[in-house]
């Protein structure tokens, strides 16, 4: 994702974000008309200084008289009605500029980060396996909030810079062509400067938002992991590592701001030349008399309204560098391809009765090249399937194929004789109840938790999920029951709370398919023998999946299927495997402590 945004340049990713923002186009050009006529009202002034002094130098001969104003007070008195409404006029539509650019702004971040996050949920799990959450969390988060204060000023800025250039030039042709040509001989120079040092600041501001993705990283798995941290005191290593990951953001920074920095005060010194040429030339003109005292005034007041704005494109310009290196990375993030598609528009047949079938699956993971290879497997609706194995041999990439977190490269799942491909994602996965090791608890209460896969069940519905799941016991036995906070994570809970939880929330769904990922391999005897007798009850019609390195838990399995390097060599019951005395009969005799 970095790479392909560091060789984009940043009028392309302007580009692509003006397209993305098409259907904002009314709001923008809005925006962009009173930062134009506020740029106009703005430049007004200095026009009637020049006016008014030559109102005073030559009074009855002046411009104004020749419109209809004959003497010297009316003109004073209708240059400061002028002034008045210029004034009023300016402020006017600098207020509706900032109105309309700062909604802009906070519209287009919201609709962004929605994007990105809405889009993100649809991506395969391969990506979240591949990209730290750190990275994706600074690009929803910080990137977008950099775009934001872009739109907020330096939009309008890189507007009222070229229209400076426009209308101040227009008047400077009219009132004298030859002063005027001396006044924009620094103008290719500074525009030349401005695209040299921004073709070698983006770059550098690309690999500030990769700097703070890291960061961002380095900071979410050190609070996540606070007590792994604490338990090897590794509080001073990990301080160093946070640290070495904040100075390379400020070493990326340091180089960025190194370029930037340099840019005004080589404008600067082109200003002055051009500032210069108008002063002195200008004026040997009025002491000729070729030039209008009042002319002159208006050309030297002009100028630095020219030029002088021009020093201000450093600071546009890194505005303008950050927000398109963030930019890049949003959109780049918006145009990751969704490989698992949810194209389907059907729904699995109901009642769902929850037979399972695995026809040939075959699948690799892309980095690794681990997987599983030509499985075939039944499950009879209403049955227990355990898959046993060591770790890696593939028992889990099973489920996430049912799951459809991936899809095989050959062959196909089918749920009561229906590829799950030709169902949509949202009727697959509600006929699936997930109670997998690593139990993800919501921040929040107990309740909240419970009901995730079912808002709108009722106190009973949550309490008897919970007493099937063996629960309530300890939920009634906490101070706010069910409207205890979990914390983060669910770290104010044991580990067997949680899972006992886990286990509760997804029996709420009411599933056909129940599938516990070693569901009991992290837990205490006692928390497993809760599941254990839960199992019992509830898997009466109801498919259960089940995979298990304890292989006690499984012995009333009505099918145990044994994985070994992604293939299955044995499948049988429990007192069939043992008779078969293959690799299933020679684990259980490790556990049981008979070899």
């Amino acid at each position: 994702m970095t790479t392909r945004a560091q060789h984009t340049s940043s009028f392309a990713a302007l580009g692509r974000l003006l397209r993305y923002a098409r259907g904002y186009r009314r709001q923008i050009i809005a925006a962009t008309t009173c930062s134009i006529i506020n740029k106009l009202f703005d430049i007004a002034p200095e026009i009637l200084i020049g006016v008014a002094i030559d109102v005073v130098v030559n009074q009855e001969e002046s411009f104004v008289a020749g419109l209809g104003f004959e003497t010297a007070q009316e003109q004073i008195t209708i240059l400061a009605v002028l002034t008045f409404f210029i004034w009023a006029g300016e402020s006017l539509f600098e207020y509706l500029f900032q109105i309309l650019w700062r909604n802009l702004a906070q519209r287009l971040q919201s609709d962004l980060r929605q994007d990105a996050y809405e889009h993100a949920q649809r991506l395969d799990m391969s990506f979240f396996e591949a990209n730290s959450s750190g990275q994706l969390v600074a690009t929803m988060n910080d990137d977008v909030n950099q775009l934001e204060r872009f739109l907020d000023g330096g939009a309008n800025a890189m507007i009222q810079v070229a229209v400076t250039v426009v209308a101040v030039g227009a008047v400077f042709f009219v009132l004298s062509p030859l002063i005027a040509l001396l006044a924009f001989t620094p103008i290719p120079l500074i525009i030349w400067g401005a695209f040299y040092f921004q073709r070698k600041a983006s770059p550098l501001y690309a690999d500030v938002r990769e700097k703070v993705g890291d960061l961002s990283s380095r900071l979410a798995n050190n609070l996540g992991g606070i007590a792994t941290i604490k338990s090897f005191t590794a509080e001073q290593r990990e301080a160093k590592r946070l640290k070495d990951a904040s100075e390379a953001y400020v070493d990326a920074n340091r180089r960025a701001i190194r370029i930037s920095s340099a840019f005004i005060p080589v404008i600067r010194m082109a200003i002055l030349a051009g500032f210069l040429a108008t002063f002195t030339v200008g004026g040997m003109m009025a002491l000729e008399g070729s030039l209008n005292v009042g002319a002159y005034g208006v050309l030297v007041f002009l100028t630095q309204r020219l030029l002088w704005p021009l020093t201000g494109l450093a600071e546009v310009i890194d505005l303008f560098e950050r927000a398109m290196a963030s930019t890049r990375r949003i959109l780049d993030l918006l145009a990751e391809p969704v490989n698992v598609r949810d194209d389907a528009g059907k729904s699995l047949e109901q009642p769902v009765r929850g037979k399972v079938s695995f026809n040939q699956v075959s699948f690799r993971y892309a980095g690794s090249g681990a997987g599983i290879q030509d499985i075939t497997l039944s499950v009879p609706a209403g049955n227990t399937l355990a898959l046993v194995g060591a770790t890696g041999s593939g028992k889990s990439t099973l489920i996430k194929l049912l799951l459809r977190f991936y899809d095989p490269s050959h062959g196909d799942i089918r749920i009561d004789g229906q590829p799950i491909r030709e169902v949509s994602l949202k009727s697959l996965r509600d006929a699936i109840g997930l109670v997998s090791q690593d139990v993800y608890l919501f921040e929040g209460s107990i309740r909240d938790n419970l009901a995730y896969g079912k808002p709108d069940a009722s106190e009973e519905e949550i309490m008897e999920a919970a007493r099937t799941a063996e629960a309530w016991s300890f939920i009634e036995g906490l101070p706010q029951g069910l409207d205890t906070p979990v914390g983060e994570r669910g770290i104010r809970l044991s580990g067997g709370q949680r899972q006992r939880l886990s286990l509760a929330r997804a029996l709420l769904k009411n599933p056909p398919i129940l599938v516990l990922d070693e569901a009991t391999s992290a837990v205490d005897n006692e928390t497993e023998a809760a599941i254990q007798r839960s199992l019992k009850r509830i898997g009466h019609n109801r498919t259960v999946i089940m995979i298990a390195h304890r292989l006690s838990t499984i012995v009333d399995a009505d099918t145990i299927a044994v994985v070994e390097n992604g293939r299955i060599v044995e499948e049988g019951d429990h007192d069939s495997l043992i008779r078969n005395n293959g690799a299933y009969a020679a684990q259980w005799r490790v556990q049981t402590g008979q070899a």
